[in-house]
């Protein structure tokens, strides 16, 4: 009689166990998936970007302005169709693409489709622009370097016949 007692004893401790390590391994996938889900979104929105500069919604969350390197860096997000003006860095840009899908034209040169992964090297003082594609969005990161030579050179508005090449 003891024994049939041990034995379901054991029978029912190890049910409940197997039990709770569903229960733990359902928590542990759901903040898997909560942390996947703000990984998505790297950096929050940020501001929007004035009409003056850009076509469309684009947001920009800029980083801290670093005085050591006199770099200045942060993360657009371009909403579909959104795209800057045409525009120029005196020391340049770098441009990692962290999501989406968009465009990026360096003047006199065609249209180049970026997406996710890739790198854009502006050259100083040299006319570009940047944007979302028609469909999707694009997130980016930029870097612009030695601002004590300027941050950027604002021009007109890239126009949809351009945009649309």
């Amino acid at each position: 009689m003891i024994a049939i007692a041990v034995g379901s004893l054991f029978l029912i401790t190890a049910c409940n166990s197997n039990t709770n390590k569903k229960e733990e391994k359902t928590q542990k996938e759901e903040t898997m998936k909560n942390e996947k889900d703000e990984l998505d979104a790297i950096f929050p929105k940020g501001q929007k970007g004035p009409a003056e500069f850009f076509t469309g919604n684009a947001h920009n969350f800029g980083f801290e302005i670093d005085s050591v390197f006199t770099t200045v860096a942060g993360n657009v997000y371009f909403e579909p169709g959104a795209r800057s003006n045409w525009h120029s860095h005196a020391s340049g840009q770098i441009l990692i693409i962290t999501d989406g899908v968009g465009y990026h034209q360096i003047e006199g040169q065609p249209i180049e489709t970026i997406k996710k992964g890739d790198i854009v090297q502006c050259p100083p003082n040299v006319r570009h622009w940047h944007g979302a594609s028609p469909e999707v969005g694009l997130q980016q990161i930029y870097v612009v370097p030695n601002i004590e030579k300027g941050v950027v050179d604002w021009q007109e508005a890239v126009t949809d016949e351009q945009y649309q090449k």
